[in-house]
């Protein structure tokens, strides 16, 4: 019988169905030592797991069991020498239920043993895993669903220890981050950066531009403390004063300026040699005309173009 291309390809075709079978079925083997007790009915469900990432044995990346929590004979065995069921060599975790965790530092070295790339390759060193976060207390690997992944249940996960910025987003001017609209790590990586306070880009005002890129400019006329940093001013996580201020106009312009407005007001009330906010550094209004009080509080009124301009006319951040 000739030998076409046709029954070539089947021919490899078969081959490799069968050595791509062989690994899925040893590694469900291996998967059902722990599935045996672990199934739906156990106070530690784990089947779920094939739902996700984890369980996809059309990858030849996916781990099995013991890849992740190691043998564990002692535990599947039992020990002599220990009274009930022994633990698994790797506990997840930080506070469980029946078994001691094991060191954080052993915990995170499993996952990134795989998950080193990308985001993660700042993971040693960071501020999370300085302070002996371990990759499950965000992360949920055998759930089909992990919540620090969706953005509209990802911000619950943080603020399990971020309660100030939980706080923070429920004032009258917030990112809309409850609305599911943004997302923390949107800003911030949770697993390490060069950046600031885990920032995503290399400084606060380049994570800022990445959604607000009108005010990058360049500028002709540049506000010295907003090409600073924009929390000079803004407080990202939410603020009473909008649009997300850290405190009212003019006070938070008076942060600065303290004297350069210190002028009078003539009978007419008109402004003499600049408007009216300070005397000193200190507030006047009580002694002046409705006109220049309401002038002296809305400097936004006259300086709208506050985080830069290039009008020729626009030195002071005017029109």
């Amino acid at each position: 019988m000739l030998f076409t291309t046709a029954h070539a390809e089947n021919a490899t075709t078969e081959v490799v169905g069968k050595s791509l079978a062989k690994p899925v079925a040893d590694a469900n083997e291996r998967d059902a030592v722990c599935t045996r007790c672990h199934d739906e009915n156990d106070s530690k469900p784990i089947l779920s797991i094939y739902q996700t990432p984890h369980g996809n044995r059309a990858d030849a990346r996916t781990p099995s069991c013991q890849q992740c929590h190691g043998q564990s004979d002692a535990h599947l065995k039992g020990d002599p020498n220990q009274k009930g069921r022994a633990a698994p060599d790797i506990v997840y975790g930080t506070k469980t239920k029946d078994y001691e965790p094991t060191l954080p530092a052993t915990q995170n070295d499993k996952c990134i043993g795989c998950h080193q790339s990308g985001l993660r390759t700042h993971w040693s060193g960071s501020q999370h895993e300085m302070q002996g976060v371990v990759c499950s207390n965000c992360h949920t690997a055998h759930a089909p669903k992990d919540k620090v992944l969706e953005r509209i249940s990802q911000p619950d996960v943080c603020f399990t220890c971020h309660q100030t910025q939980r706080s923070e987003t429920h004032l009258f001017s917030t990112h809309p981050i409850l609305a599911g609209k943004t997302a923390c790590a949107e800003c911030h990586n949770p697993h390490g950066s060069t950046g600031p306070k885990m920032l995503i880009k290399q400084s606060t005002n380049e994570t800022c531009y990445t959604c607000h890129a009108e005010k990058r400019g360049p500028f002709l006329w540049e506000h010295s403390p907003v090409f600073d940093d924009c929390t000079n001013c803004h407080t990202p996580h939410g603020s009473n004063n909008s649009p997300l201020l850290k405190q009212r106009v003019p006070w938070l312009c008076q942060e600065c300026h303290n004297a350069d407005h210190a002028s009078t007001v003539d009978s007419g009330s008109n402004l003499i040699n600049g408007n009216v906010t300070t005397v000193d550094g200190k507030q006047t209004f009580n002694n002046l005309s409705p006109r220049a009080q309401a002038n002296g509080l809305a400097c936004l009124s006259c300086h709208s173009m506050i985080h830069g301009s290039n009008h020729p006319a626009g030195a002071k951040f005017n029109r």
